[in-house]
């Protein structure tokens, strides 16, 4: 029997049940891949939605300053989010780019902790929005941590050698 088959079941059992791991895998991965798009998106089409919300629509750029730095932001999103599209692609085959996903996930939610606390009070927008941030990304990682224990719980079953690489 295979490391990490269940006793009792057949080869062909165990295959079907690390298919059904990997397909929730990527199903929790394209969600936080959809939903990081989605503000990506948001930012790069509508930046003036947000601007107040960072506080970039005042001083003497106003809006097409704080517009300008939406957009920036939108596009360093769209640009991180390249690992997990590769993860998303097929993470059992492609573990490191998830692994590289839920370090970036983290080192998002440990930042933005740290500038929200660094943030004064005298910015309550400001720190309501980076919440915002930090209960997004937090989730983000929750379901990305749930997705590689679903791809390492999938690599413990029965499958052919060949799909290690």
């Amino acid at each position: 029997m295979a490391h990490g088959a269940v006793p009792g079941s057949t080869a062909a059992e165990n295959v079907q049940r690390s298919a059904r791991y990997v397909a929730a895998a990527r199903g929790l991965i394209g969600l936080v891949l959809a939903l990081n798009l989605q503000c990506a998106l948001a930012f790069l089409i509508q930046p003036g939605a947000y601007t107040s919300g960072f506080e970039l629509n005042q001083g003497s750029g106003g809006a097409a300053v704080g517009e300008a730095m939406l957009r920036a932001l939108g596009l360093l999103f769209v640009m991180w989010n390249v690992p997990y599209a590769v993860a998303c692609w097929n993470p059992r085959r492609h573990l490191v780019s998830l692994l590289e996903a839920v370090t970036m996930q983290a080192i998002g939610l440990v930042g933005e902790s740290w500038i929200w606390l660094a943030l004064t009070p005298a910015h309550p927008v400001a720190r309501a929005s980076l919440l915002r941030f930090i209960l997004f990304d937090g989730a983000g990682l929750a379901a990305l941590l749930a997705a590689l224990a679903l791809v390492l719980a999938s690599r413990r079953t029965f499958l052919p050698k060949r799909e290690y690489y």
